[in-house]
């Protein structure tokens, strides 16, 4: 599929319709990778006012204007701050910090910026860490979208702030009958430009280039002992950084600690440690025989430990990335010779309740065909998604457009696997 932009103004030259006001004040809006940007609420102030949300192609446009007046553009989106902020990103920032490869436009800086300091520093690095750790669920001095018209110029585009850049648009007295107002969109956080911006988007597939495995001796526990547990990575050396949701079994095992390694406290979110899960985000440099991080449990019933411990994409999605700048899965390797991956899993679609897109978010043992069924609460299918995903975690993106209001459930089936969700779409 393509589109392009186009636009029909129609003229009574006959004055047949009386006094009709020309003016057009109407534009795109894309992110710097030229993808459009849907669901921003673009508002117009000035002689009149009034508000337009733009489509899946990014468009807007505001009619019937009275030329001679002056008027004010101003594009706003915010929420789903994690869209397309992963640590790979946080290793982009820092490569950028330490000058080893330096970002090449404007938008990535402005991206860069999560704490809204007009700067790149490691304050940005610890905002964007504890968004993926779930510590925080927004950044406290910013928006999750940013906007510049497309039209300006920076004059120095290694430093976006030197001048205030333009995050609206002003048409003053206006004289033509159409005026193109564009934007370049910039979502905080992202700087590989990954973010979902579009329903025409649809579903992601992720290009998996390997597995990348935390090495854990297996251990047989015995109710009331503590232990404790030594991660290490035999390629840690050849990846840049992973992420991830540790699990334990809450009816097995107590967490008591979690002792640093390489790895430090920043490192780690304990938001839903009562669930049993802690999140996990590092980037640096560290050797085979490097220990990451140990935690100590103490055993509540007799079980093997590979039994207990596990990792899941529940709430920060687990992969790494090596040094060629590929996904790669993570898990965990016991030397009893058990492998602990992600298995069968259906996330919570985010946001939740949605209006515009949401994100629905599963995991898949094995690469192999899959399908969501979106259901009203009748049970009648009011959405089929097929297609085939890679191993790990996939990603699909539906449109509130096409489906109704309330309450809906979605299901997800692969081959012998099947898991059922809610989720609610608003007006």
């Amino acid at each position: 599929f393509d589109f392009c932009e186009t636009y029909v103004l129609v003229q009574d030259n006959m004055n047949h319709c009386g006094e009709v006001n020309p003016g057009v004040i109407a534009g795109i809006i894309k992110t710097a990778w030229q993808d459009p940007v849907e669901q921003v609420t673009v508002q117009l102030s000035g002689q009149r006012s009034g508000t337009h949300i733009t489509n899946a192609e990014g468009t807007y446009s505001f009619v019937s204007l009275r030329l001679g007046h002056d008027y004010t553009v101003t594009p706003f989106k915010d929420g789903d701050y994690l869209n397309g902020v992963s640590t790979f990103d946080i290793v982009l920032i820092t490569r950028h910090i330490l000058a080893i490869q330096q970002f090449s436009s404007p938008y990535q800086y402005i991206a860069a910026d999560a704490n809204n300091s007009g700067s790149v520093s490691i304050l940005d690095l610890i905002a964007l860490r504890k968004l993926i750790l779930s510590v925080d669920l927004e950044l406290a001095n910013n928006t999750s979208w940013r906007f510049v018209d497309a039209s300006y110029n920076f004059p120095d585009p290694t430093n976006p702030w030197s001048q205030p850049f333009p995050e609206v648009k002003n048409i003053n007295n206006l004289a033509e009958a159409l005026i193109n107002a564009n934007f370049i969109a910039i979502k905080i956080g992202d700087i590989d430009g990954n973010a979902r911006t579009s329903s025409i988007a649809g579903t992601e597939v992720r290009n998996i280039a390997g597995d990348f495995n935390f090495q854990v001796a297996d251990a047989q526990l015995v109710s009331g002992n503590e232990y404790t547990v030594d991660f290490r990575a035999a390629d840690v050396a050849s990846i840049l950084g992973y992420q991830g949701t540790l699990t334990f079994d809450r009816n097995a095992v107590e967490l008591v600690d979690i002792i640093a390694g390489v790895a430090t406290a920043e490192n780690f979110g304990l938001r839903f440690v009562e669930q049993g899960v802690i999140t996990t985000s590092w980037n640096g440099a560290a050797t085979a025989n490097d220990v990451l991080f140990s935690l100590v449990v103490r055993a509540k019933t007799d079980v093997a430990l590979s039994n207990v411990l596990g990792i899941s994409s529940r709430y920060t999605v687990a992969e790494a990335y090596n040094t060629n700048s590929e996904l790669m899965n993570v898990g965990i390797q016991f030397n009893s010779g058990t492998i602990a991956n992600a298995g069968f899993e259906l996330y919570q679609n985010t946001p939740n309740p949605f209006k515009g897109q949401t994100l629905i978010g599963f995991n898949l043992p094995e690469a192999g065909d899959a399908t969501i069924t979106v259901s009203d609460i009748t049970g009648r299918v009011i959405k089929l998604v097929r297609g085939n995903y890679a191993q790990g975690y996939n990603q699909v993106t539906l449109n509130s457009s096409d489906l109704p209001t309330g309450v809906l459930t979605y299901t997800l089936e692969s081959g012998e696997y099947t898991a059922t969700r809610k989720m609610v779409r608003t007006e």
